[in-house]
This record gives C-alpha cells, sequence and structure tokens, in this order.
C-alpha cells in the first residue's frame, strides 16, 4: 500500500491540503472545450499530458507520430503573475502568456500561431 497517496474530496477551503499540481476542474474543462472545437475542423488529432514539480502541460498533436504542435501550460509557482499560464511551441519557445487561461484561448487564432 502506498502511504503517499491520499483522497481529498470537497476540501477547497481547507488551508491544510497542499498546493494543487494539475489543472482544476474549470481549467481542463476550458482546454478540452477548445480541443473539441479544434479536433471538430480537424486541426489538432491527438493530445497527451506532461506533469513536474514546477508545471503541468496540455500537448496538442497534429498527428500522434509528430511532436506537439503547442503546449498549453500552467506554471505552479510564475515569477511574474502573467507567466501563470504560457502556448508554446515545439522548440519551447513561448508564444503568447497571461495570468488568466480562458482570456489566454479566447484571443488566440491558433491558424496564424
Amino acid at each position: 500500500m502506498n502511504n503517499n497517496l491520499r483522497l481529498i474530496i470537497n476540501n477547497v477551503h481547507d488551508k491544510n491540503v497542499d498546493e494543487k499540481h494539475f489543472f482544476e476542474k474549470y481549467e481542463l474543462k476550458i482546454i478540452l472545450d477548445l480541443y473539441a472545437k479544434m479536433v471538430s475542423k480537424g486541426s489538432w488529432k491527438d493530445y497527451g499530458l506532461s506533469i513536474s514539480s514546477k508545471q503541468v502541460s496540455f500537448s496538442v498533436f497534429k498527428n500522434a507520430t509528430e511532436n506537439a504542435l503547442y503546449k498549453i501550460c500552467k506554471n505552479f509557482k510564475p515569477k511574474n503573475k502573467n507567466l501563470r499560464y504560457l502556448i508554446t511551441d515545439s522548440n519551447g519557445k513561448i508564444l503568447k502568456n497571461s495570468f488568466d487561461l480562458k482570456i489566454l484561448l479566447q484571443k488566440i487564432v491558433w491558424k496564424k500561431l
């Protein structure tokens, strides 16, 4: 049995809960809504998730065998509040950044990136 795992249910106001190291439910909904829209247009075909102690990223692919077209990243401890959410290209270059995920994803014209 792994003693490092624990189940936390509805403890949003509990100050003792460790920092969250994943997308929040509303953040994931925003990203998956965008993903569904782009899949229906034929622009994106696959996705992947990467998690580290510094950030979590949602990578999107045109084909499953290629490198990620874009990564939508959430930094857990950004140096600047505008670096909370990032969109990077396949080389890791920051294309756009914002403190608000919804605003960041709404303002992007994906074909022009």
